[in-house]
């Protein structure tokens, strides 16, 4: 994934301190924050879009974060907490235009409810969208014995002749995907890493718990794609010298985790991924080399369709920003006790 650029923004949402205003000038303190808001949250929008927020306190400070599909997390500053429920803003860039997204959020007869007020900067009308949204349970506190993980019988995810068993994401972009020559090939004239195109990304009709997933990408030089387990998370597909390192480089799960090492290819050579994702920890074997060791991954990345990693996901494939190939794909799940 890339990341729009960061446009300039007033200090009202760029200044954060550990004491967060009310509107009527008292100081709210960590535990003003209402408990049954605190936590990981996967987000149901009533516009269908993947979304999820996080309510946390780090070192006395407070932190409240919200992703819509491809936009900003933050975090952001608190305006008000006002009759048990939270009030902040963000800023976004939805295709051309700025919009300013006011967010009123709390917890009605036990269930999450909120609001997004959103507001064109400049120009143009608010629209309201409602939401609600599933508790997201807490990180396991240690990582899985991958040892006495026991897999199941592999799953050729792509036959190499046609397109059965994937379907594109968008309805409404470009497909430009299709088999050729026992590959799984992505063609667009886009070549900039602008964080979306007009052409579709592409999803497994199937969806998995947890797994390992062996995939051979070939990405040309400053290109991108990515490869999204469960929906949820993207390992990034980029060459060795692409100007995306660490977080954002090969090996990387993007913007979570970077590699311990750049073992990546030039662009225009083929590459093998080899990722074991169990309990929310994932490994990352980069062309034999292991560059993530069964670390965790804490929240979506951007772009992600799936919010919920206690929900089975398919198997996701950017093609909304560069041409790609990719070939041998299969996927061996978690067996079930």
């Amino acid at each position: 994934m890339t990341t729009p650029n960061k446009k300039k923004t007033s200090p009202l949402f760029t200044l954060f301190s550990p004491l967060l205003i009310l509107g009527a000038g008292l100081p709210v303190h960590a535990e003003d924050i209402p408990k049954n808001l605190m936590g990981d949250w996967s987000l149901d929008l009533e516009t269908g879009e993947p979304a999820w927020m996080s309510v946390s306190e780090v070192e006395g400070k407070q932190h409240v974060k919200l992703r819509v599909y491809i936009g900003p997390e933050g975090p952001y500053p608190i305006d008000e907490i006002r009759d048990g429920r939270i009030h902040f803003t963000r800023t976004a860039r939805k295709k051309k235009a700025q919009i300013e997204t006011k967010v009123d959020v709390g917890i009605v007869d036990g269930k999450l409810d909120g609001k997004l007020v959103r507001t064109p900067l400049g120009d143009g009308e608010a629209k309201v969208v409602k939401f609600t949204g599933k508790k997201i349970p807490p990180m396991p506190k240690t990582a899985p014995d991958l040892s006495k993980v026991k897999f199941g019988k592999p799953i050729q995810l792509f036959n190499g002749k046609d397109m059965t068993g994937w379907k594109t994401y968008e309805d409404d972009k470009i497909n430009g995907w299709g088999a050729e020559d026992g590959m799984l090939v992505n063609k667009t004239p886009k070549t900039d890493f602008s964080a979306t195109g007009a052409h579709a990304n592409l999803r497994t009709v199937a969806e998995f718990e947890d797994f390992r997933i062996q995939i051979d990408f070939l990405i040309e030089a400053q290109r991108n794609s990515g490869v999204y387990l469960r929906g949820i998370y993207e390992a990034q597909v980029v060459d060795r010298d692409s100007r995306m390192q660490g977080l954002r480089g090969v090996g990387s799960i993007f913007s979570r985790i970077a590699p311990s090492k750049n073992a990546g290819k030039p662009g225009g050579e083929w590459q093998s991924y080899d990722i074991t994702l169990v309990d929310r920890h994932v490994t990352v074997i980069l062309n034999g080399e292991k560059v993530i060791d069964n670390q965790p991954v804490i929240g979506p990345t951007g772009g992600a369709i799936y919010t919920d990693p206690s929900a089975p996901g398919p198997i996701y494939l950017q093609g909304d920003h560069t041409a790609v190939k990719y070939k041998n794909i299969v996927l061996t799940p978690v067996a079930k006790e």
